[in-house]
């Protein structure tokens, strides 16, 4: 007589398959989108004996054990999660304790974007989607549990050869033999705690004596009457030199653009600095070069809003210059611009660019510009001005690319309006890495065009322009890289200011050599302070 299974049976069967798949994916997945490979899931993973034989653990206990094993599973799984985004977007892990405030800032977009009650919405999913990672961790743990214990003995036999196995395998060095899941959680919470010392020591850090702020007479004295443009330009970094999809552009580029700067008497030259962040949070780059203190995270750069550390640009404001800040990205209230010490803030509102969107970008760089030299350097009948300017033109989705026009004809930026309008969408542009890498090489070229045009239109003997990139794009465009360089420029006329960073080393011209020195971002504001100051008296 044949016996046949039912279809219940056969799901039941299913399920459980279904959840032992669960576990060992769990347990070996990487976390790393680029890591994804069928090599990368053949390993023997430690946990996996360890986690059946505390499922044979029977009664209250075994309760308790399971709902502990749930937890660290679905925080396994969640940190996995996380740190694909994070690596795909920060080149880094990701890190509960400086990462919460993603959470904000998506919440404040969402806001903006469906309002209040679509982004209370949105944040309810993400926690039921939690509860349901937690919920169905337990449940496949219950799945697993049941198929172990109905026949204790085997189960715990085969588990234990398993451990003794895998015991065997990492003593003669089998690489396949591994604990990463535990190693990788223990990771992430190790970072948090080291988080937790890096936030208590930068507070002392911050109220350490800043000797290099002083104040008399000889502060930037080889810079008296002139105005001093600080500029950073959006994910500006060395890949648009190194990248041999970028360079055979990029590179030639800054070589003409050396040679239309000389044929006017400007003189160029050009290194690298080591940004404090990859991809994004711009903002990080602004409290590093200003302040002349490391500021990677988040929550060192909350410290330092809230501290008297003096920026830049108040060291300048205390030698007499007019400071000013040019953020045409600014679209709401922004508190910690009373931090860096502006006379005036000009941001997406108060420009006058009555023009279109470049989608995402408020504005095009040639107009930012324009807008900044109409308010500001026009007027004669004035002090000399310190301005630390953002061109966000480079920024994603990097469609439409802007193109410059006719320094004359820019006007209240309606000019521009063919140009926003023209181009594929971002969704058309983001369906093809390729093309997504174009868009950002075009962007750049745009960006280094725009300046060294601004500076051969407005240029004279008292304007000294340091070019900068915030940070380097996501690994997206860059690719699987961990360099965090960024080229810097400095652009002036007056023999004098070039002769007084000699001792830089820096390459001659706009084109940085390969062995160009490279400094940590948060170098530059002594470095630049110490060259252009003479000795106190």
């Amino acid at each position: 007589m044949t016996t046949h299974l039912s279809p219940r049976r056969y799901f039941r069967s299913f399920l459980n398959i279904a959840a032992l798949v669960f576990i060992f994916v769990a347990l070996v997945i990487p976390n790393q989108l680029t890591a994804f490979s069928l090599p990368a899931f053949l390993f023997f993973p430690l946990e996996l004996p360890l986690l059946g034989l505390l499922l044979l653990v029977p009664g209250r206990t075994g309760l308790i054990l399971r709902w502990i094993m749930a937890a660290l599973l679905a925080l396994g799984i969640i940190f996995k999660c996380a740190d694909m985004a994070t690596y795909k977007v920060f080149a880094r892990p990701f890190n509960p304790v400086f990462d919460i405030y993603l959470f904000a800032n998506g919440m404040n977009l969402l806001n903006g974007a469906i309002g209040k009650a679509g982004a209370f919405l949105v944040a309810l999913l993400l926690i039921f989607l939690v509860l349901v990672i937690i919920a169905a961790a337990f449940w496949v743990l219950g799945r697993a549990q049941t198929l172990l214990r109905a026949s204790v003995r085997v189960s715990a036999g085969v588990l234990v050869g398993g451990l003794v196995l895998w015991l065997l395998l990492f003593l003669i060095g089998w690489p396949k033999a591994s604990a990463q899941f535990y190693h990788h959680v223990k990771t992430h919470l190790q970072h948090m705690l080291d988080t937790v010392a890096d936030i208590k020591s930068f507070r002392l850090e911050l109220e350490e004596d800043d000797a290099v702020a002083r104040a008399d007479k000889n502060l930037f004295a080889q810079l008296q009457g002139k105005d001093v443009l600080v500029v950073f330009v959006e994910s500006y970094g060395r890949t648009a030199l190194d990248n041999p999809e970028f360079a055979p552009h990029v590179r030639p580029l800054l070589e003409r653009t050396t040679n239309l700067l000389s044929e006017k008497g400007f003189v160029a030259r050009s290194g690298f600095l080591t940004s404090p962040t990859v991809g994004g949070l711009s903002w990080l780059a602004h409290g590093t070069a200003m302040s002349g203190l490391w500021i990677d995270n988040q929550i060192r750069y909350d410290n330092l809003m809230m501290s008297d550390r003096p920026t830049l640009n108040r060291i300048f404001k205390q030698a007499g210059w007019r400071t000013v800040a040019v953020m045409p990205a600014i679209t709401m209230a922004w508190p910690e611009g009373q931090y860096y010490g502006y006379d005036q803030i000009y941001d997406a509102h108060n420009l006058g660019y009555k023009g279109k969107p470049f989608n995402w970008i408020t504005m095009p760089d040639q107009y930012t510009l324009a807008a900044f030299q109409q308010r500001e350097l026009d007027n004669q009948a004035r002090t000399p001005v310190m301005a630390e300017i953002a061109l966000i033109s480079s920024h994603a989705p990097w469609t439409p690319v802007p193109h410059v026009i006719d320094w004359n004809s820019v006007g209240d930026g309606t000019v521009f309006n063919a140009q926003a309008l023209s181009g594929d969408s971002p969704e058309e542009v983001w369906k093809d890495n390729a093309r997504i890498r174009l868009q950002f090489r075009l962007s750049i070229e745009y960006a280094l065009e725009n300046i060294a045009s601004y500076v051969l239109n407005y240029g004279n003997d008292n304007l000294v322009v340091l070019v900068f990139g915030d940070h380097q794009p996501a690994p997206l465009v860059t690719g699987d890289t961990v360099n965090r360089d960024v080229p810097i420029h400095l652009i002036a006329r007056d023999p004098k200011v070039i002769d007084a960073v000699d001792h830089w080393h820096w390459t001659s011209g706009m084109l940085p050599a390969d062995d160009a020195p490279v400094w940590r971002m948060d170098e530059l504001r002594n470095k630049f302070i110490d060259a252009f100051s003479l000795p106190e008296n």
